[in-house]
């Protein structure tokens, strides 16, 4: 698939497709979206919220929350808001969430079944990592997207007048609900 993508790409740029997406780094409309990286969500968010190429931020990773203060999400936030303009943050979690009751016994056996060895586990653990809390899923989405709400809105760097808002949105319809 690697080696399609990088052939549509030397055509892309030959035929000088890019041009319709030229934008700068500043979002024109100071906004950060935190969301989900399922696959349904990529057009859909965007288009869902009457937002084009160069008017926001959108940081994704697993079920659209932030789990830790000082993560890459949170950091990707933080630079958002400082070097880059951002005034407000969106928080959007989906319906039907594949992190949704994701079981992390069950995603460390898919780990051991694809060649990382107990050992390699034990030693994480033994380091400190919490797989359950790391690799687990969440058990309600309202819950996940309100605490990670929360973590924002009382972070330490993030200043009082960043407006932050959680939301869930339909992963067929585009309907957006506010948390």
């Amino acid at each position: 698939m690697i080696d399609e993508i990088l052939e549509f790409n030397k055509k892309f740029v030959k035929e000088q497709k890019y041009e319709k997406y030229i934008t700068n780094k500043y979002p024109d409309k100071k906004i950060a979206i935190v969301s989900c990286m399922d696959t349904r969500l990529i057009e859909l968010i965007p288009a869902a919220l009457g937002l084009k190429n160069g008017d926001m931020k959108i940081i994704k990773n697993a079920g659209g929350v932030i789990s830790h203060p000082f993560g890459s999400a949170m950091r990707s936030l933080i630079i958002g808001i400082y070097e880059l303009e951002v005034k407000e943050v969106m928080i959007i979690g989906h319906t039907d969430c594949g992190t949704l009751n994701l079981d992390s016994k069950l995603v460390m056996k898919h780990m051991t079944e694809r060649g990382i060895s107990r050992e390699q586990l034990n030693m994480l653990e033994y380091c400190g990592i919490d797989f359950n809390k790391w690799i687990g899923g969440f058990s309600n989405t309202n819950t996940a997207i309100r605490q990670t709400v929360d973590l924002v809105r009382n972070h330490p760097l993030i200043p009082e007048d960043v407006n932050v808002q959680g939301f869930i949105i339909d992963s067929v319809t585009g309907e957006l609900h506010v948390v």
